[in-house]
């Protein structure tokens, strides 16, 4: 099911969403790759970041799965992290910019 920004029927935001939106793939690579090296301090910062972005975009889902990313990894609990990333690749599939139908 689409995922579409709370902001999306805001025109001074379409452009800044659909740039996020855009980016959301490089960024779920970082972290996967973060989480492949085993690096799941950096896998943290990332999802700490992107925890803020979510909310300031408008994709309260991208924020939920990041905070939960960031839980797994404080614990250093690797099957938690992964079923968390897991999760985040579902989102970044269905999140779209532009307005909603």
């Amino acid at each position: 099911m689409p995922l579409y920004s709370r902001f999306h029927d805001d025109p001074d935001m379409a452009d800044l969403v659909a740039l996020f939106v855009g980016e959301l793939p490089q960024r779920l690579e970082v972290m996967e790759e973060s989480f492949a090296s085993n690096n799941l301090p950096q896998l943290h910062r990332l999802a700490h970041q992107l925890k803020g972005a979510g909310c300031g975009y408008g994709f309260d889902e991208v924020t939920n799965v990041c905070a939960s990313i960031e839980q797994a990894t404080k614990a250093m609990d690797r099957t938690r992290s992964r079923a968390a990333l897991d999760q985040m690749r579902d989102i970044v599939r269905e999140c779209r910019a532009g307005a909603k139908p």
